[in-house]
């Protein structure tokens, strides 16, 4: 009979992410991990890793074989627990004035782009070392030194990261949420705001939200990394008519979290989901544009397949964004120009939706990037944010020259391929 830790093992943040396992196990240890690795290896049995259950790609980090849990061993310092979430370190190290490049949202484990990547890059630019469990069961501490191979491709499941720190005190910032009188207003605000913020310390994410087909609102996470904004650079912003304005000096983890107490941010736990993404080198108005015509016009069909909810996010990023540090990761890989992604999610509430909802994803997103390419994009070959790439996304999209590489490091780590039991992208 199924208890509640088993419940909570193998729940997800969209209920279509979640598979009945066969058993789930929380390890409490790097080591504990590795005798699982070893036993799973040796009878060639299904599993899953799951962090936060924040994936929405099927089989990724759900399994109807052993779901195991990433340990959530509190942070200390440096040293996060891979099953952390970002509320809980952001929480922690406001006692000592410093953070993390860590997420933007509530709930979410380590990843991705940050309100610190205008300064310091993306939260994997920002890590010293992981402790990293091989398929054999072997714990070892990786470092770009120490093993150049793994820091580059990870092959193996992480328990622990060890993450750089940086100053931080009170800042400015919170959500705007705008009526659908006021989609132009807003539209070109941040393409403007795209094309010419200098500041590092400032960044916006414009989100285009709508349910049942229609848009419904606009919103936008103005941030300044002081107390008090630099003069001008969000005025456009505060001075459109708004429906919700939560807008003053707060600690980051307030920030995190006001966005998540007004707004649901992708699909509800008892929904279906899914995420994706593509890259561009600037958010025009035309492009932006384009989105508000996706949520319309795809909106009779939306209706009769049981969609609830669609977002397409625009995340502006200094062209020096990805440049901050020097350390070679195999994603994103270099490209000629700067880029920046656009984040889309869909929830349905049927199951039987779920291949329909999956094509009309993926029509939108490449309506979207022919519309870019038309208009003079050179982006054909710009690497795809992994963290939300669907499911059937080309590897060579998302690590581009890097591909071959990868697939090297992983025969020489897994010869065995113990890993490949397991969900995620197959090198």
């Amino acid at each position: 009979m199924a208890g509640p830790s088993y419940e909570e093992n193998i729940r997800h943040w969209a209920f279509s992410s979640t598979q009945r396992a066969t058993c789930s196990l929380e390890p409490g240890t790097a080591s504990d991990v590795g005798i699982v690795l070893q036993v799973l290896g040796k009878n060639i049995i299904p599993f899953a890793v799951k962090g936060g259950g924040h994936t929405l790609n099927p089989g990724f980090s759900f399994t109807t074989g052993i779901q195991t849990k990433s340990c959530m061993t509190p942070n200390c310092g440096l040293s996060l627990g891979a099953g952390v979430i970002w509320d809980d370190v952001y929480a922690a190290l406001e006692r000592r004035g410093v953070t993390v490049v860590g997420g933007r949202v509530s709930g979410i484990r380590v990843a991705g782009y940050s309100w610190l990547t205008n300064q310091y890059g993306l939260a994997v630019d920002n890590v010293e070392s992981f402790e990293l469990v091989l398929r054999n069961g072997t714990v070892i501490d990786v470092t770009e030194s120490s093993h150049p191979d793994l820091f580059f491709g990870l092959r193996g499941v992480v328990t622990k990261f060890i993450l750089k720190t940086h100053p931080q005190g009170r800042i400015w910032g919170g959500i705007v949420v705008y009526p659908e009188t006021s989609v132009d207003q807003v539209t070109r605000a941040t393409a403007h705001f795209s094309a010419n913020n200098d500041d590092p310390k400032a960044q916006i994410i414009m989100s285009i939200n709508y349910a049942a087909g229609n848009v419904s609102y606009v919103h936008a996470n103005p941030r300044e990394y002081t107390p008090y904004p630099a003069p001008g650079v969000f005025d456009v912003f505060l001075d459109i008519p708004a429906s919700i304005k939560d807008v003053n000096t707060r600690s980051l983890l307030s920030l995190v979290l006001v966005a998540s107490s007004l707004l649901e941010i992708g699909p509800p736990p008892s929904e279906s989901g899914i995420f994706n993404t593509m890259t561009v080198t600037k958010y025009s108005v035309e492009l932006i544009e384009a989105a508000i015509n996706e949520t319309l016009s795809l909106g009779p069909t939306l209706v009769t397949s049981s969609a609830v909810f669609g977002s397409y996010s625009f995340i502006p990023a200094m062209p020096t964004a990805l440049k901050r540090n020097s350390t070679s990761f195999a994603s994103p890989p270099l490209h000629k120009k700067p880029v920046v992604p656009i984040v889309l999610s869909f929830g349905w509430t049927s199951e039987f939706s779920d291949d329909m909802m999956h094509d009309l994803f993926r029509k939108s997103t490449s309506t979207l990037f022919n519309r870019a390419i038309s208009r003079g994009q050179g982006v054909k070959d710009a690497p795809l944010y992994s963290n939300c790439a669907i499911f059937d996304t080309p590897l060579e999209r998302m690590y581009g020259n890097n591909v071959e590489c990868l697939r090297k490091i992983k025969n020489q780590v897994d010869p065995h391929r113990v890993m490949d039991l397991a969900g995620g992208f197959k090198f």
